[in-house]
Order: structure tokens, then sequence, then C-alpha cells
């Protein structure tokens, strides 16, 4: 019995015999490693739950600066330094009454 070497098929390489698709971008350009490091956004794929969590994170953060300007207001807070050059919170008087 003889047996035969399995021809192994070898397919080509993609970059080299296939055009870029629709939607590659800048991933489809031959660039160097130093480029690719330092610019990763441009390479990485878009995570969709990450940035959800970046939105509701960020929208978080300028909501909360918002209710503590809206709560300063009402009070009738101001920021002012006192004799120990310390920052406390003082109630706006009118010098007229």
């Amino acid at each position: 019995m003889s047996q035969e070497p399995a021809k192994a098929s070898v397919p080509p390489p993609a970059a080299a015999t296939t055009a870029p698709a629709a939607g590659d971008g800048i991933r489809s350009m031959q660039t160097s490693s130093l480029f690719r490091t330092f610019n990763f956004e441009l390479y990485a794929k878009p995570n969709k739950y990450m940035m959800a969590f970046g939105v509701i994170a960020f929208s978080g953060c300028i909501g909360y600066l918002s209710w503590m300007k809206a709560t300063h207001k009402k009070n009738n807070l101001y920021t002012a330094l006192d004799e120990n050059e310390e920052l406390v919170l003082r109630e706006k008087k009118s010098r007229w009454s």
C-alpha cells in the first residue's frame, strides 16, 4: 500500500489579492506598527457596550454638576474665603436690609 502525501492547500494572503472592502477605511492601508500603536482608535472595532457605559457615565456627571448648581442657587449660597484662607459656603445677604 502506498500512501500519497496529502496536498496542503495554502490560501493566498488576503491583503495582497483582494481589494479593500467598503467600510474598512484606514485599516486597509499598509501602515507601521508605531502608527497603529499611537492611533489605536482608528483600528479598534466599535464596542457598543462601552459606548453606552461612557454616555451614561458622562450624562450622570453632567446631571450631578447641574443638580449641585441648582441647589446652590435655590439656597442662595456662594463660595467665599474665610480668615484662614479656606473655601466656605455662605448664604447671600442683602446689604440693603
